[in-house]
């Protein structure tokens, strides 16, 4: 009995060996991405105002790295914190904190680390980001584009803030470390005069699918590209997103270039930048709509039509269900 004993106490030893190489191999390995790119971006005056243009209304960059006011319709930013971070994400996966921008917390990183992070995913310390930071994405940037950004975020204003940092549930923790991308490979410059081209550039650094499809395990499902129905949890009850295809009965089919346009519009004027809500009941929405309105309409207008050509899907989207009508299991 005791030689039995002994011999399965060499195999848990072998097999915490084998584990324990295992874990110290793949933390070596992944995230596997490329050193960071030796470069050196000229800050101009023509790339901070894009950049800006890009990060607060297009990728919206700001959007979830500033705090906001719940109390309010569509969550505006509360002035003076933009860019600092602070916003917490929290649901099955762990929780996901959005980081200080501003040079006071990336002031030592190199042009290089920014971009790495923005198209790849990965920190300056060789972190991985989770996707809700859509790197993915952001990978499509033209070169131009994303020099604008880092630009931008360069000369935000320094805010002594220290964010807790993103804690991902097992297995997650581990999964997110294959999911960055191996290198940033510069889009073509898009020609703005190709409005369905420049459009599908814009739905695609503005993340427009990733809250327009519904997902399973976070991979999004076949055939159901925009048309709504992905759902987000908050106090007052469960928010859907809009079915944005061209199906005439419950998408944008029905709409004219004039309709999409003066919905984003609605949004400019102060008074609809100041609705208050009451988080606890009331319908709000997770669409930036305060940003996105002030795309251009040469912008908001090349989406409209990109989206025109996308495949109609019909699927009805109920947009808000109260937390008082959500039942729950015992």
């Amino acid at each position: 009995m005791k030689k039995l004993f002994k011999i399965l106490g060499i195999i848990a030893g072998v097999v915490v060996v084998i584990l324990i190489a295992g874990y110290i191999y793949f933390n070596a390995v992944y995230p596997n991405v490329d050193p960071p790119r030796d470069i050196k971006v000229e800050i101009t005056p023509e790339r901070i105002e894009r950049g800006k243009y890009l990060a607060n209304h297009v990728a919206a960059c700001i959007d979830c790295h500033s705090e906001r006011d719940l109390t309010k319709y569509a969550a505006p930013i509360k002035p003076g914190t933009e860019g600092s971070g602070g916003m917490v994400f929290q649901g099955s996966y762990g929780k996901v904190v959005s980081q200080n921008l501003t040079p006071a917390n990336l002031g030592s990183w190199t042009d290089g680390e920014l971009l790495r992070a923005i198209t790849c995913g990965v920190t300056k310390d060789n972190r991985a980001l989770f996707p809700m930071m859509p790197y993915m994405n952001y990978n499509n940037f033209s070169q131009e584009d994303v020099f604008s950004i880092i630009s931008y975020i360069r000369i935000l204003k320094p805010q002594e803030k220290q964010n807790p940092k993103t804690e991902l549930n097992f297995p997650l923790n581990l999964i997110v470390k294959t999911m960055p991308i191996q290198a940033y490979k510069p889009a073509n410059e898009v020609d703005a005069s190709d409005s369905i081209t420049y459009g599908k550039y814009l739905v695609t650094i503005a993340s427009c699918s990733d809250c327009h499809t519904q997902s399973n395990q976070g991979k999004p499902l076949p055939g159901m590209e925009f048309a709504g129905g992905m759902e987000f949890q908050l106090p007052s009850g469960i928010v859907r997103s809009a079915n944005i295809t061209p199906d005439e009965e419950t998408g944008i089919g029905s709409w004219e270039k004039d309709n999409f346009l003066d919905r984003f519009a609605y949004f400019r004027d102060e008074d609809a930048q100041n609705v208050p809500v009451d988080m606890n009941k009331d319908f709000n929405t997770p669409m930036p709509w305060l940003m996105y309105s002030r795309m251009t309409e040469k912008d908001l207008g090349a989406i409209y039509d990109f989206l025109r050509t996308v495949k109609p899907v019909k699927n009805t989207v109920e947009s808000f269900t109260p937390a008082t009508e959500i039942k729950t299991s015992d």
